[in-house]
């Protein structure tokens, strides 16, 4: 089964930009993979997704501001965030679900931190 390493995360400044990465121990190419969030006292929430073929879908909260991108060569998935507001502070988890077998997998994910 493909196991995920997040990477990326840490503190920046409002309005700074991280970028997020998620390395899969083996092939992603029939997998849809997403990035979640989990802030304290809040449920977990899609943030974007990329399915195999190349559609992606982003949560309100950070169309026009975050970017989801893959490398099927590269066994990896990124989450390029750009103008970061306080609430966007989370620990951010990287998703795999195969798209035929739907099995789910999570990576043990990545602290964000928004703040001056």
């Amino acid at each position: 089964q493909v196991q995920l390493v997040e990477s990326g995360g840490g503190l920046v400044q409002p309005g700074g930009s991280l970028r997020l990465s998620c390395a899969a121990s083996g092939s992603i190419r029939f997998y849809t993979m997403g990035w979640y969030r989990q802030a304290p006292g809040n449920q977990r929430e899609l943030v974007a997704a990329i399915a195999s073929g190349g559609s992606t879908t982003y949560a309100d909260s950070v169309k026009g501001r975050f970017t989801i991108s893959r490398d099927n060569a590269k066994n990896s998935v990124y989450l390029q965030m750009n103008s970061l507001k306080p609430e966007d502070t989370a620990v951010y988890y990287c998703n795999a679900q195969h798209d035929l077998f739907k099995t789910n997998i999570w990576g043990q994910g990545t602290q964000v931190t928004v703040s001056s």
